[in-house]
């Protein structure tokens, strides 16, 4: 399908330096915004952070020229901001949650740094695709636990993939490029200081929880009633690390937990202006700024036109989707790729459509039963005796949604649900 144009000489998704792992450093505050918007375009499927970076651009280019202060004799005028337009093609950009204690507030015990230190490893892994006619998004959450896994050069290692962010960012992007077939170009790393930071930023995140949540394992540990949860800071952390206190515990079910909170986040920042408050958009910044790596392939201005390409997405053409896998028959721990659904799925991520899920919610969640389900999108036109639908002006037909084997689990942002330890 055709490339949409920026028409402002915006970054092409397609002609971009190799990855490199590296930190980008400004002082500008716009600057600063911009990079915490690209975190949230990974964290909560871009919709949300493309509000925020269009308030942003916006008020800047709105407000026009300055005035001149005459008195200050030979005063240089700041230049205007330059033109940005929306990121030209489609968006890749993985974001790799490290489990690393190693600079942590909180979390730098002597057991918990010989558990994971240094670059640590990557126990959240998404990939964030959007289309490249910026109607659709889809998140992809990979297992910590599967294997085999592609090597970084060439063959296949037994090794877990959270494994691969110790061999460096770009091992990461790689790994999932292969299991793919996609050109990832964007990436980024979040710490934990940097979830507990951004919670706290939006002012917390509230969650349906079907049943009590109580997870020992967790610091802080959880024990949360049933019912609408708000949660911030370091809760909300142990929350999103949770495996014993939902689903059935496994991996798995902490991946359908997370699923239950981005939707929520998602929600929130879309539907309550967070993107428009000044004052939570510095805090954002700053707490990325902190907390996250991104790859020196990402910039203001790149940062900037993605989020401006993704400012329309409709909740429900935002899916959060689990890569499908089986238990592996070697070891019961772990998983593999289940061939036929990943096969499927890397078709439909290939030809860029909106897709649409087929099978059930994953394991940890549960259909808010308080909320009523989202309406179906309204159907097409009925044709008319000559077998056209005859409309009245010419249109672009939307893009064919792609359903995906049933055997793929997760949800798309507009689906109210809750989080269920059963």
């Amino acid at each position: 399908m055709g490339r949409r144009s920026s028409g402002s000489g915006a970054p092409s998704s397609r002609s971009v330096a190799p990855i490199r792992h590296g930190r980008l450093h400004s002082s500008h505050p716009v600057a600063a915004i911009a990079k915490v918007l690209a975190a949230a375009v990974a964290v909560v499927a871009v919709s949300s952070a493309a509000v925020g970076a269009f308030a942003v651009y916006d008020a800047v280019s709105a407000s026009g020229p300055g005035i001149h202060l005459a008195h200050l004799a030979g005063a240089p005028s700041v230049k205007a901001a330059p033109a940005v337009g929306p990121i030209d093609g489609e968006v890749n950009l993985l974001l790799a949650g490290s489990d690393t204690r190693t600079a942590q507030v909180g979390y730098q015990t002597k057991a918990e740094l010989a558990g994971s230190s240094g670059a640590g490893n990557n126990d959240v892994t998404m990939l964030l695709h959007v289309s490249a006619d910026h109607s659709s998004a889809t998140v992809v959450s990979f297992p910590r636990d599967l294997v085999s896994i592609p090597l970084c050069g060439k063959g296949i290692s037994s090794a877990m993939f959270n494994s691969t962010l110790a061999r460096g960012l770009s091992c990461t992007v790689q790994t999932v490029e292969k299991m793919t077939g996609l050109s990832i170009p964007y990436a980024a790393i979040i710490t934990f200081n940097g979830v507990t930071g951004m919670s706290n930023a939006v002012g917390g995140v509230t969650v349906c929880l079907a049943t009590p949540v109580k997870d020992d394992y967790t610091d802080p540990q959880l024990n949360l009633p049933a019912g609408q949860q708000t949660l911030v800071g370091d809760t909300a952390l142990s929350f999103l690390r949770s495996r014993h206190g939902v689903g059935d515990g496994s991996d798995l079910g902490r991946i359908s937990n997370q699923q239950v909170f981005l939707s929520a986040l998602t929600r929130k920042i879309t539907g309550e202006g967070v993107f428009g408050n000044p004052i939570t958009l510095y805090k954002l910044a700053n707490s990325a700024l902190s907390n996250m790596h991104f790859s020196d392939t990402l910039n203001p201005t790149t940062l900037v036109s993605i989020a401006l390409a993704l400012k329309g997405i409709d909740l429900h053409k935002i899916v959060f989707l689990q890569y499908p896998t089986v238990a592996d028959t070697a070891e019961p721990n772990r998983v593999v790729p289940s061939t036929g659904p990943a096969a499927a799925l890397v078709a439909a991520l290939k030809a860029d459509q909106p897709i649409s899920l087929t099978g059930k919610l994953g394991r940890a969640a549960v259909a808010d039963p308080t909320v009523a389900s989202p309406a179906p999108a309204p159907a097409a036109p009925a044709p008319t005796a000559s077998g056209s639908a005859a409309p009245s002006v010419a249109a672009t037909p939307a893009p064919t949604s792609i359903a995906l084997p049933s055997a793929i689990t997760g949800q798309s942002a507009d689906q109210n649900t809750c989080t269920s330890n059963k």
